[in-house]
């Protein structure tokens, strides 16, 4: 059957295994902190026993456990980023289908106009241009300019300081990752009572 999948459906289900990854590492993330507690605690009771022993063998396990966390962190802030190149490649895609739609179109109109008038246009327009990189930067220039005027007068970046954009991606990320977190916390309860639900059943 799999031969049969459409290419939206296979798009689809690539995009569900990719999900499935992140949040299997968000749950290892969890278990890591889950770790790092225990061990705090009981490198703490190490600590009032006077067991310097059991203290040092307890840090150099949570000294792993940070790295550890530390390596699942940045394999997921890895997924997240290739998948904003993957998605800002998907724009482009459909970017290039469009122009070469137009591409299509303009040439069959070329088609039914007199050749030589064509060829004549063509090449002053080639001429012109210089190149499709050149006219692509003209293109995009012309666009950040209009969004630029666009702008109000007084909205000016040294309004804000680095050391409060500094702060806003601080904040902003101890908020993602609860609210990512939080969302983990229910579909684990939530799994935990389906699978307390069966067993009565059994």
């Amino acid at each position: 059957m799999g031969l049969f999948k459409s290419k939206d459906e296979r798009r689809i289900e690539r995009e569900m295994k990719i999900r499935g990854g992140m949040r299997a590492i968000e749950r290892s993330i969890r278990q890591q902190e889950k770790f790092a507690d225990d061990f705090i605690k009981n490198a703490q009771q190490a600590k009032k026993i006077g067991d310097d022993g059991q203290y040092q063998f307890i840090r150099s396990a949570l000294k792993k456990t940070a790295a550890v966390k530390k390596m699942l962190e940045r394999q997921l802030l890895s997924i997240r980023n290739a998948m904003l190149i993957q998605q800002q490649a998907q724009a482009s895609q459909q970017f290039a289908e469009s122009m070469s739609l137009m591409a299509r179109e303009i040439g069959r109109v070329f088609g039914e106009l007199d050749l030589t008038k064509t060829q004549a246009d063509w090449e002053r327009a080639v001429s012109q241009a210089g190149s499709i990189e050149e006219r692509m930067d003209i293109f995009l220039d012309s666009m950040e300019q209009s969004a630029t005027s666009a702008s109000p007068a007084g909205s000016r970046e040294d309004l804000v300081t680095d050391e409060e954009i500094d702060r806003m991606i601080s904040t902003d990320v101890l908020a993602s990752e609860k609210a990512e977190l939080g969302k983990l916390d229910q579909l684990e309860s939530e799994i935990a009572k389906e699978l307390g639900t069966n067993k009565q059943k059994d």
